[in-house]
């Protein structure tokens, strides 16, 4: 496995831990200052809107990353992914989300999210 893969791999994984987690300061230190991510709900948010949405606790439980393609392209790299998680009802559900991340000055940091529950 290339460094720039296993690098992605940790990261994705963060990613979703900090989304489980409310992880403000993880996402502070892997978000480029130009993130932007496309809600499930249909809004767009900037990276200082993303911080504050973070923040808040979330309902869903239990969630997870299925299938995860990470294809690299240089200096950037998209990660496609199923999640499966547990409504706040307690109820079974599945998604997905597609990342862009691109390496700035030596490291990757996530430039573009786009989530759908």
């Amino acid at each position: 496995m290339s460094n720039d893969l296993e690098q992605l791999t940790a990261l994705n994984r963060d990613y979703v831990a900090s989304v489980q987690n409310c992880d403000v300061r993880r996402f502070d230190e892997i978000l480029a200052p130009e993130f932007y991510c496309s809600n499930p709900d249909k809004t767009l948010v900037d990276r200082a809107a993303f911080l504050e949405q973070t923040a808040r606790p979330i309902a869903i439980r239990n969630l997870h990353a299925h299938n995860v393609i990470i294809r690299i392209m240089g200096d950037f790299a998209i990660i496609h992914a199923a999640t499966s998680y547990t409504t706040a009802d307690g109820q079974p559900a599945t998604g997905r989300y597609t990342d862009c991340w691109a390496k700035q000055n030596g490291k990757w940091l996530a430039v573009s999210a786009h989530v759908s529950r």
